[in-house]
C-alpha cells in the first residue's frame, strides 16, 4: 500500500470516529437528567396524590400536631397507699359488746356517720356518776351563793365563803369531766350504749367487728381512709435519680398527679430510690394495689405530640403523613417516647401541622408501591 492509500484510509477512520462522538454527545443531550426523587429515596419524596374521595374511602382522618409541654421519662412500678394523716382508726374507748353494726369494709362514709352501737356497763356507771355529780353541784353552788351573800354583808368570815366557792368549783369540774367522757364516746346513759362514728369522710378499709363480739376498749374496730387523697410509692431507677424532681407530673391512666418527694438513698438490692407522688381518687385507685405510673419532665423546645397511631415505620424510619396539596407527604420524624396513646415527636413536624391519625397503613402501602 502506497502513502496516498494510507492517507485516504486514515481520513476515513478519522471521519467515522468524529461522527460517532457527535452522535454520542447528541444522545446524551437528549437524555433526561435524573430527578431529585429518583436520586433520593422515592418513598419519602413528593406527596402521595390522594383525591378527597379516595381519602374518604381509605378512612383517613387528620389532627393538628399539638405543642408538647411534657415529655415521658419512664414507666415505674408503684404501689398505691393513703398519704400521711389520711388513715384514721376508730377506737372503741370503753369495753363492751357490739350490739349492732351499720357499715362493712368498702363502704363510703361521711364524717359523723354512725358505724356501730356498743352496749357497755361503763356507760351506765358514767351516767350514774354524772347524775350524782350534778346533784352535788347544785347543793354546792347554792351553799356558795348563800355564804357569798353573808360575806358581803359582813356576817361571816370571808374564809368560809371562799371554801364554799372552792367546793362548788370542784363539783363543777367533776360534772364537766363525766359529761365530756360521755360526749366523746357518744354515750347514751338511758340505754347504756355508745356509738362509734366516722371521724372523717372516706372509705372503710378495715372492719374487724361483728355483732355480738366483745371489745376491750383498747382496739380499733374500724379503719377509714380519707376520700380523694392517695399517695403513690414507686421505685425510681438509679439512672433517673437527680433527673426526676418534686413537682414533676405523673400519670396513672387518665389520672394526673404530682411528684412530692424523691429519695436520695439507693437500695443496694434494687438499685433504685423511693419516689412518692400525690394522686386524686379514681375508679382504678385502690389502696394497696400494685400498678405502674408514667413520669413526665419538661418537653424539648419545638416538640409536638400526636396520636400514637399517626407514627408508622417506612424503610426503617419513623414516619408520619402530613397533609399536603392534593394528598399526603411522608415526613421522617424523631420520636421521644410515648404515653397514654400519645407520641412525642422531637423533630420533623411543626405545631399546628395536620397529620394523618387514621388510615396510615393504607398510605404506607401506597408509598411502598411507588
Amino acid at each position: 500500500m502506497d502513502k496516498r492509500q494510507q492517507y485516504a484510509l486514515g481520513g476515513i477512520l478519522a471521519a467515522a470516529l468524529a461522527g460517532a462522538v457527535a452522535w454520542s454527545v447528541s444522545e446524551f443531550a437528549r437524555a433526561p437528567a435524573p430527578t431529585a426523587n429518583t436520586a433520593a429515596n422515592p418513598r419519602t419524596g413528593a406527596a402521595l396524590v390522594v383525591p378527597a374521595a379516595q381519602a374518604r374511602q381509605l378512612g383517613i382522618a387528620l389532627q393538628p400536631a399539638a405543642l408538647a409541654t411534657a415529655a415521658p421519662l419512664a414507666d415505674l412500678p408503684a404501689i398505691i397507699a393513703p398519704p400521711p394523716n389520711a388513715r384514721v382508726a376508730v377506737a372503741a374507748s370503753l369495753p363492751g359488746v357490739v350490739k349492732r353494726t351499720m357499715v362493712v369494709e368498702g363502704d363510703s362514709v361521711r364524717r359523723g356517720q354512725p358505724l356501730a352501737v356498743i352496749a357497755s356497763r361503763e356507760v351506765l356507771s358514767l351516767s350514774g356518776d354524772l347524775t350524782r355529780a350534778s346533784a352535788r353541784l347544785k347543793v354546792a353552788q347554792s351553799n356558795a351563793d348563800r355564804l357569798s351573800q353573808l360575806d358581803r354583808e359582813g356576817i361571816i368570815a370571808g374564809a368560809r365563803a371562799d371554801e364554799a366557792r372552792a367546793l362548788a368549783a370542784e363539783a363543777r369540774a367533776d360534772v364537766s369531766e363525766k359529761s365530756r367522757i360521755l360526749k366523746l364516746v357518744n354515750g347514751h346513759g338511758g340505754s347504756g350504749t355508745y356509738t362509734l362514728v366516722a371521724p372523717i369522710s372516706g372509705r372503710v378499709t378495715g372492719a374487724n367487728i361483728q355483732a355480738g363480739s366483745p371489745v376491750d376498749g383498747t382496739t380499733a374496730p374500724y379503719v377509714i381512709d380519707a376520700a380523694g387523697r392517695y399517695e403513690v410509692e414507686a421505685q425510681l431507677p438509679e439512672r433517673l435519680v437527680g433527673t426526676v424532681r418534686p413537682g414533676m407530673a405523673i400519670r396513672l391512666g387518665a389520672l394526673r398527679g404530682t411528684v412530692t418527694s424523691v429519695g436520695t438513698t439507693i437500695d443496694p438490692a434494687t438499685r433504685s430510690a423511693i419516689l412518692k407522688a400525690s394522686l386524686p381518687a379514681g375508679s382504678a385507685v385502690v389502696a394497696g394495689r400494685a400498678t405502674s405510673i408514667s413520669v413526665f419532665g419538661p418537653a424539648p423546645a419545638g416538640a409536638v405530640s400526636v396520636p400514637l397511631g399517626a407514627v408508622t415505620n417506612l424503610d426503617g424510619n419513623d414516619v408520619v403523613f402530613v397533609a399536603a396539596a392534593g394528598g399526603f407527604a411522608p415526613r421522617k420524624v424523631v420520636t421521644g417516647g410515648s404515653s397514654d396513646g400519645m407520641a412525642l415527636l422531637l423533630s420533623g413536624v411543626r405545631p399546628g401541622e395536620r397529620v394523618v391519625t387514621s388510615g396510615t397503613s393504607a398510605l404506607k402501602a401506597l408509598a411502598q408501591a411507588r
